[in-house]
């Protein structure tokens, strides 16, 4: 507020509904708006506003209009905020076309993606991990991380993780132990889930070619849960089998994903429904030895 002005920066009476309307609409008009909708849970409050002005005025228009308007959504349990408060909804806004969805798992790839999210044309639905707020780490100063491209944070053979966000860093806690008992993970973080960088996730199994036992979904963003049912691992999933690379898999492909249930407040039982780096590793284990 200090150095940008109240024109630019704006604490506004708490109506998503509002906050997110006006945004779409400022954003046709030149605009690139950043809107800070804090908890996730509380995007449902501006459904419409998204989905139905943000994410099909540039197709219903022609082209002619473009909708840069960021939307920052804090994802995800670790606080003990409880049900409605901890949500991971990112697949219900990948659903949406005109829609571009980025979940970062690390500090720089969020720094970088969050300057591409912004440059961008479209409306850009950015999912900021709650249980990640507290991490530091280097940032490579203008660096722009481009959407729709993906990284493989760590080359293996044998199993290839998909993994992004909050889950990222048990991925690669989860692989880094598994190093001791022989087994060689590959940590793939796709960084954008639309557009999703399929071609990344299939070279990389081709790679592994017979090698590569399963690949192994790890569907959570932000130490939670992103539910099962319905969750952006099954389209991950899905791809990988419609693709050339299922015929190079030895083992059926797996989802780890949070218990399709409330998150509870307790931290007791919110750990449990959440997969941890054992239950990584044990999936990866059950993969390997099956």
């Amino acid at each position: 507020l200090e150095e940008f002005g109240e024109e630019r920066v704006r604490d506004c009476p708490i109506s998503e509904a509002a906050i997110a309307g006006a945004a779409a609409g400022a954003a046709s008009v030149g605009m690139r708006p950043i809107v800070d909708l804090t908890f996730m849970d509380f995007v449902t409050i501006a459904m419409d506003a998204i989905v139905n002005e943000a994410a099909p005025m540039r197709y219903m228009l022609g082209g002619e209009v473009s909708v840069p308007v960021v939307y920052r959504c804090a994802s995800g349990s670790g606080t003990g905020a409880a049900a409605q408060h901890c949500k991971a909804l990112e697949s219900w806004f990948c659903h949406i076309p005109g829609l571009k969805v980025v979940a970062p798992g690390t500090v720089n790839d969020a720094y970088g993606i969050l300057k591409a999210s912004i440059r961008d044309n479209n409306p850009v639905i950015f999912i900021e991990s709650k249980a990640l707020f507290g991490r530091k780490g280097e940032v490579k100063i203008g660096e722009i991380v481009e959407i729709g491209k993906g990284e493989v944070k760590v080359e293996g053979k044998d199993v290839t993780l998909v993994s992004w966000g909050r889950m990222l860093e048990r991925a690669l806690q989860a692989a880094e132990e598994l190093k001791a008992e022989g087994i060689s993970v590959e940590v793939v973080d796709p960084i954008t889930l639309v557009p999703l960088d399929e071609d990344l996730i299939v070279e990389g199994l081709a790679i592994g070619m017979e090698s590569t036992v399963a690949p192994l979904i790890v569907i959570a963003i932000a130490i939670i849960v992103s539910f099962k049912t319905g969750g952006f691992g099954g389209e991950i999933s899905a791809r990988i089998a419609e693709s050339d690379a299922f015929d190079y898999l030895d083992a059926p492909i797996y989802r780890l994903a949070g218990a399709d249930t409330n998150i509870p407040s307790a931290k007791n039982l919110e750990a449990v429904i959440v997969p941890s780096v054992e239950d990584i590793k044990n999936t990866i284990r059950k993969a390997v030895n099956r």
